[in-house]
């Protein structure tokens, strides 16, 4: 089997209409003599930030000196991302030996497993394989039902921030999403939660309290700005003075204050962290999608942000760096999500919009989603399907001096980058 055929193999099954539950990915790990149980874990789950966090988390335990598996969905640019060590990614060769390694044991499974399900199966085994002293690990979606919970305790259960998005799937209210993402959280294990609306987290430290957790949550109010740019941000969190993170966007020193407290909560318990692995792990950050700068003149953002509460987060520091707004935005969704919610946060800063379609099955085309947002704005939105040509028009509305900004799914954020990339090395 080679890369191809494995890549062919593993979207072979789709996850819709398939009865959600752990017991086909528990019934494949058994078959594969169940290497999870030979790892150690920082589980993550929650609405946004759940990347972010991870590979901040994954950062500073390499910066340790610890060998550290990385589990993330959904991929930017290639599927091989969705599984790290120390920063690098699965090789072509690993996935297809890997897969084809699998392959026989989920073939004869009387139900067999779905996409997201072989996926992390696949993780687990090459975690193994690479002698991971901890792997750091992203729920697909949700948490209780998603395939990564089936890890015992981990070193950390971290829930990020929770907000309302997959409600067919995990609920309609805050409590039922805290409910569902609160599934990660295990006997006698240590629980960071990210302050929540108290209707969220209510229900997460009820969850953590009957299973006899330990609960801890960074203090926002400790968090001071020092110098913020399109190219990174200085801060002091507490006794941490001018912590670095080259990222922008404002909710990521949020993000970053869950993984101090993520950290030192490890060290607690024994993992060698050090406050200078911490400014490192911080500082040498690489997480691309999320509010990411791909050029300062004009400028040019893309981030993944994709429901209300995600891009809430985005327009905050949008207002901040361009006060003025004028901004070229560069629209694309999935059909399930909640539009208007998403887009009455952008109009205010917007020039005009640009609606296009990412290259999945559950994307909103771009005529419809063009209809839907003119019932919500006189701006000019003009469609275009075809994303380097969206990016395009978007450039060059902008001019030389504008300010564009790609987002709406993760799942566009990929071809978004390398056409806009592209396009600004021609200018």
């Amino acid at each position: 089997m080679n890369y191809e055929e494995a890549l062919e193999y593993i979207h072979h099954v789709s996850w819709t209409g398939v009865k959600p539950g752990l017991s086909r990915t528990f019934e494949l790990l058994d078959r594969m003599g169940n290497p999870q149980k030979q790892l150690k874990f920082v589980h993550i789950a929650g609405t946004n930030g759940k990347g972010s966090t991870a590979a901040m988390t994954a950062s500073i335990l390499e910066k340790s000196g610890y060998r550290t598996g990385l589990y993330t969905s959904p991929f930017i640019h290639r599927f091989n991302e969705r599984m790290q060590v120390n920063g690098e990614s699965i090789t072509d060769e690993e996935l297809a030996e890997l897969t084809e390694w699998i392959r026989p044991m989920a073939e004869t499974m009387e139900d067999s497993p779905t996409e997201f399900e072989l996926i992390t199966a696949l993780a687990m085994e090459f975690f193994r394989r690479q002698v991971c002293d901890i792997v750091v690990l992203e729920v697909g979606m949700g948490g209780e039902l998603d395939s990564t919970n089936v890890i015992d305790t981990p070193e950390m259960a971290v829930i990020t921030a929770i907000g309302l998005d997959h409600t067919a799937e995990l609920g309609d209210t805050l409590g039922k999403i805290a409910s569902a993402k609160g599934g990660i959280i295990k006997a006698c294990g240590d629980v960071v939660i990210y302050p929540q609306a108290e209707e969220a987290e209510i229900v997460l430290k009820q969850m953590a309290e009957e299973k006899y957790c330990h609960v801890f949550q960074p203090d926002f109010s400790a968090i001071t700005p020092v110098s913020e740019t399109l190219s990174g941000q200085t801060f002091d969190y507490g006794k941490y003075h001018g912590l670095r993170i080259p990222m922008a966007g404002n909710y990521q020193q949020r993000n970053a204050a869950v993984v101090v407290t993520v950290c030192e909560r490890l060290a607690a318990k024994g993992w060698h962290i050090t406050e200078q692995n911490i400014r490192d792990g911080l500082a040498d950050t690489r997480w691309r999608g999320r509010f990411e700068v791909l050029s300062e003149k004009p400028a040019v953002i893309v981030d993944g942000s994709h429901n209300p509460h995600g891009i809430r987060a985005t327009a905050e520091s949008l207002r901040k760096y361009f006060p003025d707004g004028g901004i070229i935005f560069i629209i694309g969704v999935c059909a399930d999500k909640d539009v208007p919610h998403m887009m009455e946060q952008l109009v205010p800063m917007a020039k005009e919009f640009v609606t296009t379609q990412a290259s999945y099955y559950r994307a909103m085309p771009a005529g419809k989603l063009a209809e839907l947002m003119r019932t919500m704005t006189d701006l000019p939105v003009t469609p275009e399907a075809d994303v380097r040509k969206a990016c395009a028009l978007a450039l060059e509305k902008a001019g030389s001096d504008g300010t564009v900004c790609a987002m709406g799914t993760l799942y566009m954020v990929g071809d978004v980058t390398v056409s806009l990339e592209d396009l600004l090395k021609q200018r």
